[in-house]
């Protein structure tokens, strides 16, 4: 959370603290590698998992998960706990109470059980970030038709598409940066969380050009 809220490069930070070196001093590999396993923990990866995706030895994988889970050791707690309220209730929730039910996650099968365990992991993390974009996708929805109202269309915006956590908008050439303040607004306080919600945006004659 620190990290977040100091807008840190969060990768670098943790592989800072994985690595136990000032963040200065991590390289472009060491980054890489918390990159990984940062996005791992989300799916559940093991250390089988992790060490084909780092292409290092299996040993070395598991000394690379236990440190991270010494260091952030609230994360292992969050993980353990979402695990054992899968087991006891069937389902997990998103942070905005959306459910999925898990009917394998006390599957006597090991190899179901253990893709239950990754998709109770998984869910709350992955669905909240589904919640948070169309719950932003609503909320610029509604100012699009608020700034739009009559016959003086003052902000010609379409919104034509979503590409996970991307949104994709038409926009007219001396609209934008007008537009541009409105979404920006709009994404960042679709959700309260602890932690700043963040916004990149870019423009150009085609998607390909904007995210350039």
């Amino acid at each position: 959370m620190e990290d977040f809220i100091k807008d840190r490069d969060v990768h670098s930070a943790t592989a800072a603290d994985i690595y136990d070196v000032k963040i200065e001093e991590v390289t472009k590999e060491m980054r890489n590698a918390a990159k990984t396993i940062n996005f791992g923990i989300i799916y559940g990866m093991s250390a089988f998992g992790l060490s084909k995706a780092l292409r290092i030895k299996k040993n070395e994988a598991q000394d690379f998960i236990d440190r991270y889970f010494y260091k952030y050791s609230g994360v292992k707690r969050y993980l353990d706990a979402t695990i054992e309220f899968a087991r006891k209730n069937g389902y997990v929730e998103t942070l905005l109470g959306r459910r999925r039910f898990i009917p394998d996650i006390n599957s006597l099968n090991l190899n179901a059980a253990q893709t239950a365990e990754r998709t109770a992991i998984n869910t709350p993390v992955q669905g909240t970030a589904a919640d948070i974009i169309k719950a932003a996708m609503i909320g610029i929805h509604k100012r699009i038709k608020e700034e739009n109202v009559g016959a003086n269309r003052h902000l010609p915006v379409r919104m034509i598409m979503q590409i996970h956590d991307e949104l994709v908008f038409e926009i007219r050439k001396d609209n934008i940066e007008t537009a541009k303040a409105m979404i920006t607004e709009e994404m960042c306080s679709a959700v309260k969380l602890d932690v700043p919600l963040k916004v990149d945006s870019g423009a150009g004659k085609s998607w390909g050009e904007a995210k350039g």
